[in-house]
């Protein structure tokens, strides 16, 4: 079943033990998770949470979970959907809610003793997950009522939980003999810890380095915004008079863009390059060598010929050679485009009078000078327009145009952190539908990127509506003592993409939480989230929230222009190293025999087959390439190429009728954000717009087909 498949794919479960003596019972009786949360619209109570109480509530949920595993096996009466698939469906409920809580903070807001607690239930919460999934009472009454399906009455919402509840089963090693299965739940124990392992090892090494500068000529062509953010960082390491910068992308991004000293975007880059591998007790070659190779036993165990193959069943791409036909459809002029762009930089680059060759540490700081010739744009003029809280509700505004959303900041409900602000998102006519958690600076307890988590996913029971609670954390610029957080345009669009995830969380309409919010193919959930980038650079959206943070003035449409007319600018690069990351990415999976693998000598073949130049590195070297290792990408960071082609042709629609129309809006609503997986993907894709998408939308959008 989805849910189990989800726990064991990103949660962690542990082994049921009791609390026999007086102190553990009192300890249970004090544990906020197992009492039930007097809070508004039932959000975690952070402030009484304590990591002390997570060990015990997630066994106590898992307790719980199998004796209602066990009701259902022990049920006398034939297997029917309701008393087999849909009570399974609704098991678990405190084991969600601790899973839930838990690992948006140990993302968000980690610790030594989080993590600990994270390495030690992982092989146990993969162990009840097989439990679960290799019970051979409960399968054999699922197979039951499955084999009836044609004959039951089902809403189309019950037969896709019924069919994705059997095939979840099959994939989660049900119908292999007992000897396999042995193997099987040693493979998913030893993933489980690897998988955490790898993304705490990026962590630490985002956290060790640190480019600290006590000359003020080494801050030469830094903007004021940077140079009082490296001052701030100093002054929080007790360094004052310094400046710090860091492998943060907030820190270490304009660093390379605008700093004229090239010794120190080698040293700061080529420290972001090595994560993960230097050698020591956070290396992670070989845990990239033991996922790789587990990923294609279980695989294999399963019947499929690659992890890639396993993976790939499940998506709309279903094949790898669709995979690879959609990759090479982009690579081949992106890569032309790039090797363009390399000379022209490499030309202003010798015009600056350095000899040397283009390096990966100079792309980014001679693409800031050339877009300043060219188009008299630079992300510093930008910035002053797209003021945090300003881009926020921008956003916020956007989606009352579309969809009629209300959204007002709550204080009073609890939050995990200061930075976090709430929001109750309503109705047009008032009336409650969901939570929005909104949290946006970096920190050291946060792992870097942006992502969109649920608290709690939407669902429906016994006639009542679960509303859903949604976090989205993003790792952006953060305020200076002078001025506030001022966006660069790359951060704007990441603000409207992770919010169009949390759009597609909170419009939810399902009954069962496995098949809603973002329960859907990976390759089909990135187009609620990058449909929404489309707005962002649209000048009547723009002028709704991109104003001078000083004045208040609305974006020129000087500026707009600039922007407008720099759109192409770089895609080769962009295009590039994204596309090699995804190439690679398959190249690990697609893997069909065991091997030791040396993964710097398998990147280095991997990238020269495709033909990446030298200028340009893969935007994810393998030793930190969490999307895939410890991110539930595997096999599918192409996702986000392939929701290309789908927002590019989907906001086409919006284009056709106008981009606030209130009709294209209400069938997207409709037809996507609603849904959930409750049906196939692509057939809900044709029913907003009428038949499926061409690439040639995405091509010329990237400015790679005229």
């Amino acid at each position: 079943m989805k849910k189990q498949l989800f726990i064991l794919a990103i949660f962690t479960m542990v082994s049921a033990v009791g609390c026999k003596d007086k102190k553990k019972e009192e300890s249970k009786n004090q544990n906020p998770f197992l009492t039930e949360w007097d809070t508004p619209y039932g959000v975690a109570p952070f402030d009484k949470i304590k990591n002390e109480h997570f060990l015990p509530a997630f066994q106590e949920g898992i307790k719980q979970q199998q004796a209602e595993v066990d009701s259902i096996i022990n049920n006398s009466a034939e297997p029917n959907f309701e008393n087999t698939i849909e009570a399974l469906e609704h098991s678990g409920s405190l084991l969600s809610k601790v899973s839930n809580v838990f690992y948006i903070l140990l993302g968000a807001l980690t610790n030594e003793e989080m993590q600990k607690i994270a390495q030690e239930i992982a092989p146990q919460i993969s162990t009840h997950s097989d439990n679960i999934n290799l019970n051979p009472k409960l399968w054999i009454r699922i197979k039951k009522v499955y084999e009836q399906k044609d004959k039951l009455k089902l809403n189309p919402e019950q037969q896709k939980l019924l069919e994705e509840t059997y095939k979840d089963f099959v994939r989660g090693g049900a119908d292999l003999d007992s000897l396999k299965q042995k193997r099987f739940r040693e493979i998913n124990q030893e993933l489980s810890v690897l998988s955490l392992k790898f993304s705490e090892n990026v962590l630490a090494e985002n956290n060790r380095f640190k480019l600290i500068i006590d000359k003020k000529e080494d801050l030469a062509g830094l903007p004021e915004s940077l140079i009082a953010a490296g001052a701030d960082a100093a002054k929080e390491n007790k360094m004052e008079g310094k400046w710090i910068y860091t492998l943060q992308n907030p820190s270490i991004m304009p660093f390379l863009q605008y700093s004229q000293k090239r010794v120190l975007r080698e040293k700061i880059l080529k420290a972001y390059f090595n994560r993960g591998n230097n050698g020591d007790s956070i290396d992670n070659k070989e845990n990239i060598n033991k996922i790789v190779n587990l990923r294609l036993e279980r695989a294999n165990l399963l019947g499929y010929p690659t992890h890639a193959a396993f993976i790939l069943d499940e998506n709309m791409a279903k094949t790898e050679a669709n995979v690879y036909k959609l990759l090479d459809q982009v690579w081949t002029p992106a890569i032309k485009v790039a090797q363009n762009e390399a000379k022209e930089l490499q030309a202003m680059m010798t015009k600056d009078g350095v000899k040397d060759k283009l390096q990966p540490w100079d792309w980014r700081y001679y693409a800031e000078k050339l877009r300043k010739e060219k188009y008299d744009l630079d992300e510093e003029s930008l910035r002053p327009y797209f003021e945090l809280n300003n881009v926020r509700n921008g956003a916020f505004e956007l989606a009352t145009r579309l969809y009629g959303l209300k959204f007002i900041e709550r204080k009073d409900i609890p939050s995990y952190h200061a930075d976090a602000q709430v929001y109750e998102v309503q109705e047009a006519d008032g009336s409650h539908k969901g939570l929005l958690y909104m949290d946006f600076f970096p920190r050291e307890s946060k792992r870097g990127g942006a992502w969109m988590n649920s608290f709690r996913k939407q669902s429906k029971k016994d006639g009542k509506n679960i509303s859903p609670i949604i976090s989205v954390v993003c790792n952006f610029s953060k305020p200076t003592a002078d001025q506030p957080a001022l966006l660069t345009f790359d951060e704007v669009n990441t603000l409207f993409h992770e919010f169009g995830h949390a759009l597609q969380g909170l419009l939810s309409n399902c009954t069962y939480n496995s098949l809603s919010g973002t329960s859907v193919p990976r390759d089909f959930v990135e187009l609620p989230s990058q449909i929404m980038e489309n707005w962002a650079g649209q000048p009547e959206v723009l002028a709704l929230y991109a104003k001078h943070f000083k004045t208040g003035v609305v974006i020129p449409k000087e500026l707009i222009d600039k922007l407008g007319n720099s759109k192409y600018f770089n895609q080769g690069f962009e295009t590039s190293e994204f596309i090699a990351a995804a190439y690679l990415d398959m190249n690990y999976h697609t893997i069909a025999k065991a091997e030791k693998i040396d993964v710097l000598e398998f990147e280095k073949k991997a990238l020269a087959k495709i033909g990446l130049i030298p200028e340009i590195s893969v935007r994810y070297k393998s030793t930190y390439y969490n999307h895939i290792f410890s991110g539930g990408y595997s096999a599918g960071y192409y996702s986000y190429t392939w929701a290309g082609v789908l927002d590019a042709d989907a906001f086409n629609a919006f284009v056709e009728k106008g981009i606030f129309d209130k009709a294209t809006a209400t069938s997207f609503r409709k037809n996507i954000l609603e849904r959930g997986g409750t049906l196939d993907a692509m057939e809900m894709y044709k029913a907003f717009r009428g038949s499926e998408p061409k690439i040639e939308p995405y091509l010329k959008r990237k400015g790679l087909q005229k």
